[in-house]
This record gives structure tokens, sequence and C-alpha cells, in this order.
């Protein structure tokens, strides 16, 4: 008999063992979660986009007349023979450029025959000049021999007053007439040295050996070389840009926001200057464009952008290793206290129209409705529903849900 009741009891503590562990198997574990701690502290709320530096007065150099530039890097006269980006030049004595006539254009053959025709009649024309010139120079002769003639019958009164007159007349028209026919054989002359200029080719046009036939370029302002457009020797049209020269010192900050966040801002608003590879650096916004423009953004979305300027508050050689056209991100302060209590914004989410956070009270999690204020991308201002050292869930699942006991996640 007792080994029957020795039995029983073994098989009912085995029973009891078995039910016991499926008990504590079964029972629900805490959820291990991130927690926060609502604090007290200073908040501030800032715009950030990329922004990009910009020289503030840039001076572009650029061909005042058609013809062949020489080469940037060789400037025929320039003090320094070599310049490139970054060079240093001097206002009204730095040569950065230098512009030759342009060599002429080819001919075909019809345009040849046409102006070799063009010389020879230019030729003849030439001679037909020369000989008429030649004719009224020798009437010329005769009229002046019949004046003398005339003035010596005239002393005897053997010829009238009349004749004597008219011999006169005579000889300054032919004066007349030789002085006309010397500017016609010049014309000639001159239309002959255009005809045979016009059969000039590229092959016989020679290079001017005397830079003084060329026009010199000077730097406009003193600073350095920000960019060179046209480096290589070629032919260019007027206007066309040649070098830009700046004070890479005279540095402000260009940032085109979206104009729903350019109206939050005022002039004279502080601005953090970071993401160009060295520490913070200090702003001030100077100036808010009165007008927008669309910009496509990187997903091809139209996007209203007006654009902000921003001046350095920081000295000099804070920023002197930025230079025209580098990326930064300007973070414009538009809102900022001390004393705030703040929620982790990854701690809220929505409920209904409201914003709430899991509460962890007692072990366990409590939906607990919020109300929030100014809001930046890390934390937000607590209206009501919490108090400094409440904590709170980070990044909540779908797993937790009101009541559910919780433990926060051990960190390595």
């Amino acid at each position: 008999m007792r080994a029957k009741w020795a039995k029983r009891a073994a098989w009912a503590v085995i029973v009891a063992a078995v039910l016991i562990g499926g008990a504590w198997f079964a029972w629900p574990r805490p959820m291990s979660v991130d927690l926060a701690t609502v604090a007290t502290g200073p908040m501030e709320v800032t715009i950030d986009d990329e922004a990009r530096t910009r020289v503030r007065h840039v001076y572009t150099v650029s061909a005042p007349i058609a013809g062949k530039v020489l080469r940037i890097s060789d400037p025929i006269g320039a003090a320094d023979a070599s310049l490139h980006v970054g060079d240093q030049v001097i206002a009204n004595e730095t040569v950065v450029a230098v512009m030759q006539p342009m060599a002429p254009s080819f001919l075909d053959v019809r345009s040849r025959e046409e102006l070799q025709a063009a010389e020879a009649a230019a030729a003849a024309a030439v001679k037909l000049a020369d000989a008429e010139a030649r004719r009224i120079e020798a009437a010329l002769g005769f009229s002046r021999d019949e004046l003398q003639r005339a003035q010596s019958l005239a002393t005897t009164n053997t010829i009238s007053a009349r004749t004597l007159e008219m011999a006169k007349l005579d000889v300054a028209t032919n004066e007349a007439a030789w002085e006309s026919a010397k500017a016609q054989l010049d014309v000639r002359r001159s239309e002959f040295a255009m005809a045979t200029a016009r059969l000039i080719d590229p092959s016989s046009a020679d290079a001017p050996a005397n830079p003084a036939c060329c026009i010199q370029l000077r730097a406009p302002a003193t600073g350095r070389i920000l960019k060179i457009d046209q480096e290589s020797e070629g032919v260019v049209a007027a206007g066309t840009r040649l070098i830009e020269i700046g004070d890479p010192l005279d540095l402000e900050v260009i940032a085109d926001l979206l104009s729903t966040d350019a109206v939050q801002i005022k002039a004279g608003a502080p601005v953090r200057i970071d993401g160009w590879g060295g520490p913070a650096i200090r702003g001030t916004v100077t100036r808010i464009d009165p007008s927008g423009f669309v910009k496509v953004s990187a997903l091809g979305i139209e996007e209203q952008r007006v654009r902000t300027t921003i001046d350095f508050v920081d000295p000099p050689e804070a920023w002197s290793r930025l230079g025209d056209e580098y990326r930064v991100i300007a973070h414009v302060s538009v809102w900022n206290a001390e004393g705030v209590l703040t929620v982790p914004v990854a701690a809220l989410f929505r409920q209904g129209d409201d914003w709430a956070v899991f509460a962890v009270r007692d072990g366990r999690a409590s939906v607990t409705v919020v109300a929030i204020g100014h809001r930046n991308d890390r934390t937000a201002e607590v209206l009501s529903g919490l108090s400094a050292g409440d904590r709170v869930v980070l990044h909540p699942s779908d797993r937790i849900k009101d009541g559910v006991a919780v433990s926060e996640r051990a960190t390595n």
C-alpha cells in the first residue's frame, strides 16, 4: 500500500512541476523597449536646408570685341606669365587676357573669282584716273604758260583785259581740276588696295608681331581668379565671358528655402552653419528676397523657393578655408527659449487628432495624451500631459498596448 501511495505522490510531483513550468513559460514577460526621460532645458526650432557660399562681388572680364583671344595662362605683357585659378591679381595692373585681330576667312572658288575681277577693275580704274590726272596736269601747264604770255602782252596793251582775265580763269579751273584728279587717283588706289586685301587668305595672313597692335585686358578689381571660362586660345564673339575675379574673403551664404519656411524668418535671425567639413560657424540673415522662383527637387517635384542671404558673424579666421560655391548646411533659428519641458519626437504618435505617448508607470505602458507646442526634428515642447522626470517609450511598435508590461532594454 505504501508503495502505491509513494508512486502516486511521485506522479503528483511530476505533474505539478510540469504545470508550474508551463505556467512560467506561458506567463507574459515585460517587453524590452527604449526609454527616454522628459526633461526641462533650452530648446530651439530651426529651418534646415542646404546652402552654398558665394563671393559677394564677382567681376567678369568679357571680350570687348570679336577677335582672337590668346591663351589665358600665358598672356602677352603680363607680369606673371602664368595665370591660373586662385592667383592674385591687382586692379588696373595685372593683364588677364590679350586679344588679337582675327585671321581672314577662307574663300570659295566663286568668291575668289569675283574678288579677282574686282581687283582687276580697281587696277584699271587706277590707270584711268592716273591718265586723267596727267592730262589735266598737262592742260594746267599749258594754261600757266598762256597766262604768262597774256600778262606780258597786257603790259603793252596788246590784248584786252578780258583776254587776260580768261587766261587767269583757265589756270584756276585747271588747278581745281588737277586737285580733283589727284584726289580721284587716291580714291582709285585705295579701292585697289581694298580689293587686294579681300583676297588675303588665312595661309598668307601673318600674326601681328607687335603687341601694341593688340588689346590688353587688365583686372577690373583686386582679388583672386575664381574661374577661367576661356582658357585656350581661340576666336570669340564680343561679350564672351573670359575670366571671373573676386575676393574669397568677401563671402556670403545663399540658401534657397521653401516659401513656407521663408515666411517664418526675419532679417537678423541667427544662423548656425555646418556640414562643410569644419566646426560650426555663426551667421545672421541679412536679406530675404521678395520674389520666389520654381526649383525642381531631386525627386522631380516642383517647389517654390525663396533666396535668403546670410552673412558670417564669426571672424574670417573661422571660415577662411571656405571658397566660392562651397556646400554648407544652414540652420536658421525661428524660435528659442530656456526652461522648456521637452519630449523626444520619437516617442510621439497620433491618437485620433491628438498627440500621445506611452508613459511608463509602475512598469506598464500607459497611453497619455499630450499637448505639443513648438517642435524640431529631435524634440517637442510639452504644454500639458507630462511632467519632468516622466519616462516614455521611444519608437513604440504595434506590439505596445495600453497596460502592457515593459522594461528598459539593456544597452551595451
